[in-house]
């Protein structure tokens, strides 16, 4: 069984399905090449991409819950891992604690799913609160690096947050590498307003698309308000 987060199924108040952060970033495509490379790295290993994918996607989840579970007083369950998979987590949890213990983190909001109302969609943020008394966004990342892509992902989690009342003055991404051969990265010099517009275009693009099969979702847009497409 697959370990990893499934896709959450958000909804409005009403019980309307909408789509979710990752989902409406993937318009964006700008990370495509790069994959296309990577998939032909590990093919000429001979290494199945969806196997080392899924692999590396349960390490990213149980360092995610590490953390996150270490943040609430929860002890994590890590009796589905492999040994192998444990002991990657866990440097990725040396790295976040590394950058943890030079900053006074004071969370408010950890792995919180929040719908939009306004522009219809779903998200779950990793960690908000403060960081040294400021009102940040935090996102962790297990991948080898931080892309544009996870930018314009966290433009989507301050829009939910500032919708639900949540002050947003920094975002604060945390790349925390698997092994020592990986970099540890943080990018905190995010532009909110220009992370939060892209997204909006990329929301704006997912719906247009929409159009083009007119599903249910696109039906319920259309009712909503003329203003969403």
């Amino acid at each position: 069984m697959k370990k990893y987060k499934a896709h959450i199924q958000y909804k409005t108040k009403d019980g309307i399905k909408v789509p979710g952060v990752t989902t409406i970033t993937g318009e964006l495509g700008w990370n495509k090449q790069a994959l296309i490379s990577w998939a032909n790295k590990i093919g000429l290993d001979g290494m199945l991409a969806n196997k080392y994918r899924d692999d590396k996607a349960e390490i990213g989840t149980l360092a995610h819950e590490f953390i996150t579970n270490t943040l609430q007083g929860i002890k994590t369950d890590t009796s589905d891992y492999s040994e192998n998979q444990i002991r990657q987590a866990e440097n990725s949890v040396l790295k976040f604690d590394s950058w943890y213990k030079d900053h006074k983190l004071e969370p408010e909001l950890i792995e919180k799913p929040l719908v939009s109302e306004t522009h219809f969609f779903g998200g779950t943020l990793d960690i908000y609160g403060k960081v040294d008394g400021v009102y940040s966004l935090i996102d962790l990342k297990t991948g080898k690096d931080i892309y544009d892509e996870h930018l314009v992902q966290t433009g989507g989690y301050v829009i939910l947050l500032e919708e639900h009342g949540y002050k947003v003055e920094k975002i604060i991404i945390l790349n925390i590498p698997r092994t020592n051969s990986e970099k540890f990265n943080i990018e905190e010099e995010a532009d909110i307003e220009v992370c939060k517009e892209i997204f909006l275009n990329c929301l704006r693009i997912y719906k247009l698309k929409t159009k083009i099969r007119k599903n249910d979702f696109y039906e319920f847009i259309k009712e909503a308000s003329d203003d969403n497409i």
